[in-house]
């Protein structure tokens, strides 16, 4: 069965022009477009399509804002003129970001992930509130630039004050951006990630080993494990530890 979608942006131009991708895309069907977002925003609700194609910038309410009101088995890719947007895009789990002008071979790489993302779920067209979309990738702003962090790479993430640092496989140096740990640790998934320090996130894949003082041997740091968090990590040793004493 085809991909069902919906179209939202106040400029009817970029409306026709999402219109003419989809007329052409094999496997996706158009149940509606809207240049009004408080219209388009009954009609995703009633229709739950699979795909939102959705701008930010609109008046009355804005592409953010209407994400937070879809219903859990629509998927949302977003569709702006504004880089700066790319961040903060994944805090509501959306599928892909497309920076206008939007060219066919972008656009069909957001519906191929969407496509793999059905395929993966329970169904194609999945019906559980309980699904939810992890990003294989995070925008982070290095000085002045969005650079696109496979979640994959990440080895650990050093926190200093309102400073993160996030250490990769294949970089010498550290990514420093202006964010907090809190907003790091609600982006990046549960199941690969562990808080195991004020200061530190680690991709639990990554630990080299784990002394008997705690300490984590991860990547060129070893990180000791104070006591508010070791419960936590002890838990999650638990569920990884072959022979347990």
């Amino acid at each position: 069965m085809p991909l069902t979608c919906i179209i939202v942006d106040d400029e009817p131009l970029a409306v026709k022009l999402m219109e003419s991708f989809v007329a052409k895309t094999p496997d996706l069907e158009l149940l509606g477009s809207f240049t009004d977002s408080v219209e388009a925003i009954n009609a995703v609700k009633e229709q739950k399509p699979n795909l939102l194609f959705l701008d930010i910038q609109m008046p009355d309410l804005n592409g953010m804002e209407l994400a937070h009101m879809i219903p859990a088995e629509t998927r949302v890719v977003f569709t702006t003129a504004f880089k700066e947007y790319a961040f903060e895009s994944y805090e509501v789990s959306a599928l892909d970001f497309l920076l206008k002008p939007i060219r066919y071979n972008k656009f069909m790489v957001a519906v191929e992930k969407a496509k793999e993302w059905f395929a993966k779920s329970e169904s194609p067209m999945p019906q559980s509130s309980a699904i939810t979309h992890q990003p294989s990738a995070l925008f982070v702003r290095v000085d002045g630039e969005l650079r696109n962090i496979t979640i994959n790479d990440i080895i650990y993430v050093n926190g200093m004050k309102d400073y993160v640092m996030f250490y990769l496989d294949g970089e010498s140096k550290p990514l420093i951006t202006h964010l907090t740990m809190k907003a790091v640790e609600e982006m990046l998934p549960p199941e690969k990630f562990l808080r195991v320090h004020r200061s530190y996130i680690i991709a639990v894949d990554k630990i080299r080993k784990v002394d008997r003082n705690d300490c984590i041997y991860i990547g060129n740091e070893i990180i000791h494990v104070p006591d508010g968090y070791q419960d936590a990590f002890h838990k999650f040793l638990g569920t990884r530890t072959i022979n347990k004493m």
